[in-house]
């Protein structure tokens, strides 16, 4: 997934990432702003995950929401 276009879409993919992160904040999504290496963070503090952890669910994330990334 292009993440380039992820931050440019944030507000369609936030949606998508409340969904599957139910504990980030709206104060979270706003400052993750589509940008990976925010969501891998807020993900990790939010869920007290390891970052490999982290990383597999948002590819996981990615593979379930490559309609989006157009």
């Amino acid at each position: 997934m292009n993440w380039d276009i992820v931050e440019g879409n944030w507000k369609q993919f936030k949606g998508k990432a409340k969904e599957q992160w139910g504990k980030l904040t709206d104060d979270d999504l706003d400052v993750i702003a589509g940008k990976r290496d925010q969501l891998a963070g807020r993900v990790q503090e939010a869920y007290g995950v390891s970052k490999d952890e982290a990383e597999k669910q948002i590819r996981d994330w990615e593979d379930r929401n490559k309609d989006l990334r157009q």
